[in-house]
């Protein structure tokens, strides 16, 4: 226990240089963008003279290195900066479109690996002549060459325009539904509150874009389960031990399973780091007001101070979720904590 507490914290302080070098690269990069946050805030019609007094107020006309050392400064008393667009601080508007996406992303991968991690082990086992095996491979295919965003929508299109089984894609949850505002996560929200039609109202929001995300993103949890077991089941000696002592199938495959899951695991996570910004094809065709379509707006309207905040806080995030991952090492492979 106290080597993982140490392993814990020797990760933390990791992270204060990783977040200084994602920072920086952020900031320059952004600034040898070909865009003008005061001539976009002027308008087409302005004088240069407006322009260069908008620079002023916002301190681009300050040497590069003097505008990262203030946003530095700002950065270690957690401070984001302003949204040139919204005025608003980025940390308050980062807070407001972070719920919705991490509700969609945390139970579209929950379910994703529900049910790619059975399929790909009944793929495993049945060496690729089952109709799990089968039904994987053609699976894993198909869902490789289908874009999200068009699953999604097809899927309005068939059980919204066409049958109406689905509700209107237009956010989180009908318009008419009043629901007080825990996080900003419509579904979670009305479910802490007690207020059921609004849930269910949420609910049947979520149904279809889950049903793009598990399809199209469930592919590599099955591929990295199948091939896993596959080497571990079929190729290892404490496999044939456990059958030599007389231990039934499904332990063994328990077993199996444990020692393969590691590089799920790890896939799960790349995936999370991958759409927390990469939902916004999905958000945008369902009108769901997340964190990818923040940062979209935010990089076409040349806001810097928005920008930067959401790389850092995506940054801040993927290395949780990394931690995340190799504490649930510990937890699955006992290899590593007798290391």
């Amino acid at each position: 226990m106290r080597q993982i507490s140490f392993y814990i914290l020797r990760r933390l302080l990791y992270l204060i240089p990783q977040v200084f070098v994602v920072s920086l690269i952020t900031f320059v990069v952004v600034r040898l963008l070909p865009a003008n946050p005061a001539f976009k805030l002027a308008g087409p019609a302005a004088s240069a003279e407006n322009i260069h007094q908008i620079e002023i107020r916002l301190g681009l006309n300050k040497p590069i290195f003097t505008q990262f050392w203030i946003y530095l400064n700002d950065l270690v008393h957690g401070n984001l900066g302003n949204s040139f667009v919204s005025g608003r601080e980025v940390l308050s508007d980062i807070g407001d479109f972070l719920p919705p996406t991490l509700e969609l992303l945390i139970l579209g991968l929950f379910f994703a690996f529900l049910i790619g991690v059975p399929l790909g082990v009944l793929s495993a086992l049945g060496g690729g002549k089952g109709i799990a095996s089968r039904f994987s491979i053609g699976y894993g295919l198909l869902a490789g060459a289908i874009p999200d965003f068009w699953l999604g929508l097809i899927l309005i299109y068939v059980f919204y325009s066409k049958t109406g089984l689905a509700p209107p894609p237009l956010g989180q949850i009908d318009t008419n539904v009043v629901y007080e505002k825990v996080t900003g996560a419509a579904a979670f929200d009305t479910l802490v509150t007690g207020n059921w039609n609004g849930f269910g109202s949420a609910l049947g929001h979520l149904v279809l874009p889950l049903v793009t995300i598990v399809f199209v993103y469930m592919a590599p949890i099955v591929k990295f389960t199948r091939s896993s077991i596959e080497e571990i089941y079929y190729g290892t000696e404490f496999i044939d031990q456990y059958r030599a002592n007389g231990l039934s199938n499904r332990a063994v495959i328990f077993r199996a399973l444990r020692n393969g899951l590691p590089p799920v695991i790890t896939i799960v996570g790349v995936l999370f780091g991958f759409l927390l910004g990469g939902l916004v094809l999905i958000e945008s065709v369902f009108a769901w007001g997340g964190l990818g379509q923040y940062a979209v707006s935010s990089i076409q309207n040349s806001d810097f101070s928005a920008v930067q905040g959401f790389v850092i806080v995506a940054a801040i995030f993927n290395l949780a979720v990394y931690l995340i991952v190799d504490l649930l090492y510990f937890a699955v492979d006992p290899r590593l904590r007798a290391r």
